[in-house]
């Protein structure tokens, strides 16, 4: 298979060919990528969205007025006695839709990364990847979600974030409404608002997400191979699977990686998708909108909620990477 994929990438085409004829097998892989995705981001989703809620609300008071939380556990207190623990699940039902197609992209796009490497010939078919085209094909996927993502996840903070009017919070916010509001006010384009923050976020995110868990993998797979005392156990820790602690380790490196590495750009991109809609500050760029969170808090005011963010993202990823490499080996499609 290696070598006939190889002849097909050097051999000129025509269109119709291209058209007609469809390896099974990559077909079938890119069905997995995108099933086997979406049900990993559901799973990771749930686990993370009462965390993901409080960062937000840390990440969008303003910059006029003064400070409503004074932290992450105090912002769980607020929020679970304003609303109950359901409360911070509250707007999940767009961000469960958007975890599935967020991760199945995430891997699908991450695929045809490698794809381009390959079929660059800068490297051969028939051997891994280096680490360091692994990072790459991470941000490839990345800068292609970004474009997926920002849609969803401006509908997920301006329902995260309670909106209020003379001091009083006014009631939820759902999905469909904020969507006819978005269409009503800015048109097709006021959904890519705060798209600048996303595509930064996650070229840089995904190649630390992708790239970390790679690294870590084969860092694990390298300290096994050296503890092997027999031919077996070398073989087994050469071609096997890892332990399960191991990739479960190698997921959560790779959570913490993405979320730590471009916090600020996310803290910039949640304050411009909090803005309520129709008000001034939409008009704001994401430079501009940095200079303001800049002169507000300082360096500290682009990490507000780094911490409670990198810390559900350590079960969350493990969770995700975990689920998709257990369902592409157990249940395969192709």
């Amino acid at each position: 298979m290696a070598s006939t994929t190889q002849a097909r990438v050097e051999a000129p085409v025509s269109a119709s060919e291209i058209l007609d004829i469809k390896p099974p097998s990559a077909v079938m892989e890119a069905v997995e990528d995108i099933v086997y995705g979406s049900v990993a981001g559901i799973v990771g989703k749930y686990i993370e969205y009462p965390f993901d809620t409080v960062k937000v609300r840390l990440q969008s008071q303003p910059d006029h007025l003064p400070l409503r939380y004074t932290g992450p556990l105090d912002c769980f207190k607020q929020s679970i006695k304003a609303d109950g623990v359901l409360g911070l699940y509250r707007g999940i039902s767009a961000p469960l839709f958007g975890a599935a197609l967020e991760t199945s992209s995430l891997f699908f796009f991450e695929r045809i990364g490698r794809e381009t490497v390959y079929g660059s010939g800068l490297v051969p078919r028939d051997q891994h990847l280096p680490l360091s085209a692994l990072w790459f094909t991470g941000a490839f996927s990345g800068v292609f979600t970004s474009f997926i993502l920002t849609p969803i996840e401006l509908v997920k903070c301006k329902i995260q974030v309670p909106e209020t009017e003379a001091g009083v919070v006014k009631a939820p916010l759902r999905p469909i409404p904020v969507i006819r509001d978005i269409w009503r006010h800015q048109g097709l384009w006021g959904f890519w608002h705060g798209q600048m923050g996303t595509l930064i976020r996650e070229a840089g995110g995904c190649a630390a997400w992708f790239g970390s868990k790679e690294t870590s993998s084969t860092l694990f797979r390298e300290v096994n191979i050296r503890n092997a005392k027999t031919p077996a156990q070398v073989e087994k820790a050469t071609h096997g699977d890892l332990p399960l602690w191991q990739q479960a380790m190698a997921g959560a490196s790779a959570g913490m990686s993405y979320n730590f590495l471009f916090f600020p750009a996310d803290t910039v991109k949640s304050r411009m998708q909090t803005t309520p809609i129709g008000d001034s500050s939409l008009n704001r760029t994401f430079l501009s909108e940095a200079r303001a969170l800049w002169k507000q808090a300082g360096l500290k005011g682009f990490y507000r909620g780094c911490g409670i963010t990198v810390m559900r993202s350590a079960p969350s990823s493990a969770f995700i990477f975990m689920v998709y490499d257990g369902l592409k080996k157990y249940v395969p499609l192709s």
